[in-house]
């Protein structure tokens, strides 16, 4: 299976398989009746069958402006890897609704179904919440530190909208792609975007923003159109 591929078809038959790996784990103690030494071969195979899947899901993409190396999964946790879901939100389709209790991003689809991805946040005291819309999107965007983050970090400075800001690639903190949040028509400053960072999903690390892998962020820029409805709770 082509690695580089991230059309939205072979993406969602990587998915289904990959969750129906995870739910015949579930099933591997009650549906045989096997010895216990068969029943820990069977776990042991049908786990290995599910992270197989998503390491293609998340293996090296070269088509990229700046090819992405393969995302390490054992810094994750395998609850955060994508994932088509049932829609549970109560949002209608289009719509992204972040879950910060669960370090969860739903972006809704036609169907009934949902994409569900793995998100870091704001650590304390930078956390964003409320309604907003996807005003533009940019891939592998300039990055340009507020100035109040300036303020707390001047090493920083260097990078500043007066000095260009910082170039897009592989060490931006940006990532591959950025979704821009406005607010009442105002920029909020808070961004959806990549991160290479794959140890910080789950975590509250960031200065505010919502960071997903760069291999997610790759696959939700091309679902959502500007103008769409984010929701932070």
């Amino acid at each position: 299976m082509d690695t580089t591929t991230t059309g939205t078809a072979l993406s969602r038959r990587r998915l289904l398989s990959g969750a129906a790996a995870f739910s015949a784990l579930a099933l591997t103690g009650c549906a045989q009746r096997d010895t216990p030494a068969q029943s820990r071969i069977a776990l042991r195979r049908a786990q290995h069958r599910a992270f197989a899947n998503f390491e293609r899901l998340y293996g090296p993409i070269t088509t990229e402006e700046y090819p992405l190396e393969a995302v390490n999964l054992r810094q994750v946790d395998p609850r955060f890897f994508r994932r088509e879901v049932r829609n549970t939100t109560g949002h209608p389709p289009g719509t992204m609704l972040v879950d910060t209790k669960n370090f969860y991003l739903y972006w809704t689809q036609n169907d009934g179904t949902a994409m569900r991805y793995g998100v870091g946040l704001g650590r304390q005291g930078f956390e964003w919440s409320g309604r907003g819309r996807i005003q533009y999107k940019r891939q592998w965007p300039k990055w340009t530190p507020p100035s109040e983050m300036i303020e707390r970090e001047p090493e920083l400075e260097k990078w500043s909208a007066a000095n260009g800001g910082m170039p897009p690639g592989p060490e931006n903190p940006l990532g591959a792609r950025a979704l821009y949040i406005f607010q009442d028509g105002r920029d909020t400053l808070y961004r959806v975007h990549g991160s290479p960072e794959a140890f910080s999903i789950g975590r509250a690390v960031s200065s505010g923003c919502v960071r997903l892998l760069n291999h997610d962020i790759i696959d939700l820029y091309d679902r959502v159109t500007p103008g769409g409805p984010i929701i932070v709770v």
